[in-house]
């Protein structure tokens, strides 16, 4: 096929690409910014997506981030590709201090104590999870039984804690956010449009008949 990749990568490589993009974090983050910065639409709408994306990754719907970032700019009127480049907001470099700022917040304002609820590591939970997923959708092909224990540890402890708790942080780095990206993008922007502007009136005089005395 045309567009297939000629090195086929391995499922080792994907992962370390995700942990760690080829050219670094710092190229990556170059990349979406620039990305961002051409979007053909408003400031507004832009930083609008953005806020969605930035706000989704404080959720703990992992797997799903670019569909619930999508729904919430469609809600606000945002750009739907900004809000997908919002998203990399999350990322292998901060999803520790987000995890741990909205399990913090969740478990405070649910007046539980997070100590109690990681008694176990969290890789325990979320592997019984997993687990009684699994064991239950076999159920539902063999005699075996259906089993929510540990699903119902990992809602109580970690699910719905995280899901309260992300609220107020990711608010707060969304909005915060928005306000930055808001002057940047309409600054960009005009810089954008003068320049085209520039090239289109060099391209006009270029164009422009002249006589044999070289006025026009």
């Amino acid at each position: 096929m045309v567009f297939k990749r000629r090195d086929r990568r391995s499922i080792v490589q994907i992962v370390a690409d995700f942990v760690y993009p080829r050219g670094g974090w710092g190229r990556a983050f170059e990349y979406v910014k620039h990305r961002v910065r051409r979007l053909p639409d408003t400031p507004e709408k832009i930083s609008r997506g953005i806020w969605a994306g930035v706000f989704t990754t404080f959720t703990p719907f992992y797997g799903l981030h670019f569909l619930v970032a999508v729904l919430i700019a469609r809600v606000m009127r945002g750009n739907i590709l900004a809000s997908l480049l919002g998203t990399f907001f999350g990322n292998p470099l901060t999803y520790l201090p987000i995890a741990v700022a909205s399990l913090s917040t969740g478990h405070f304002l649910l007046g539980s104590r997070l100590e109690k609820a990681v008694d176990r590591s969290l890789g325990d939970k979320f592997a019984g999870a997993g687990a009684d997923l699994w064991n239950n959708f076999e159920a539902l092909f063999t005699p075996a039984h259906a089993d929510w224990h540990k699903l119902g540890l990992f809602y109580d402890d970690v699910f719905f804690p995280y899901l309260v708790g992300g609220l107020i942080p990711g608010v707060v780095a969304a909005t915060v956010s928005y306000y930055l990206c808001l002057p940047l993008i309409s600054v960009y922007q005009k810089r954008r449009r003068k320049r085209l502007q520039a090239k289109l009136d060099q391209l006009r005089k270029k164009s422009e008949p002249t006589d044999d005395l070289g006025h026009t």
